[in-house]
């Protein structure tokens, strides 16, 4: 069923033999074009049995979360994008041009991880260019993005850990959300939104962390372990 002000195309596969030749699929068994508020959301579905509830979840997570991360962090975001249900893909989400690749069989035993999607969309939003800065930093910003903006979270028993001294800001994901929570919290309110545009504009260097929050990252990192309250 179409959500209300959107308009729903599915096509049956035998009807899409002649295809773009930017379709991240030769095969799939069902293919839904989604139009809403000037985003555009295609799902291939290359996996015959995966739950059609849970691939409706996935496309009403992507209509209420992406525009609010494109409206806050990147307003040129893609416009346009691709979800792939992906069988032959055995880890549990990635995304790279525009197209986020999903696990059905992940999928299929964590139904309530719907939020997979706020994560992987925020990837879309960051756009870092290759050697944009820290790898850990990409996934810790997609996390705090996650625990931000994320609609079941709970459902899904996900949260960011509690601090632990065997912890290190390089943990990335969850780890470095819950450091850029401490850091926004008690250093600077902006400090994601600026850490985030640094990288994608490439001027990510290691002093910007003395230039937004007043010390270098380890002595950060020293005084949200003495007092990790968040």
């Amino acid at each position: 069923m179409a959500m209300a002000g959107a308009m729903t195309l599915c096509l049956a596969p035998s009807l899409l033999h002649a295809q773009d030749e930017r379709t991240p699929a030769d095969k799939f068994y069902q293919r839904d074009t989604t139009v809403k508020n000037g985003f555009t959301l295609i799902v291939i579905n290359k996996a015959e049995n995966f739950d059609l509830h849970e691939k409706q979840r996935l496309v009403d997570a992507f209509f209420k979360v992406y525009p609010e991360e494109v409206a806050h962090y990147n307003r040129k975001s893609l416009k346009k994008i691709f979800f792939v249900i992906d069988p032959a893909y055995h880890g549990v989400a990635e995304t790279g041009g525009g197209v986020a690749r999903y696990n059905p069989e992940w999928l299929t035993k964590n139904p309530e991880d719907i939020d997979v999607v706020t994560h992987e969309m925020m990837h879309v939003v960051q756009a870092y260019p290759d050697g944009s800065g820290p790898g850990w930093l990409t996934e810790g910003i997609a996390d705090y993005v996650r625990a931000q903006y994320g609609i079941n979270n709970e459902a899904a028993r996900w949260s960011l850990p509690a601090f632990k001294a065997t912890q290190s800001y390089e943990n990335s994901y969850r780890v470095t959300a819950r450091f850029l929570q401490w850091l926004v919290k008690n250093k600077n309110p902006k400090m994601v939104d600026k850490l985030d545009k640094a990288m994608r504009e490439k001027t990510y260097t290691d002093g910007i962390w003395k230039q937004l929050a007043g010390a270098d990252l380890d002595s950060l990192w020293k005084e949200y372990a003495a007092n990790p309250v968040v």
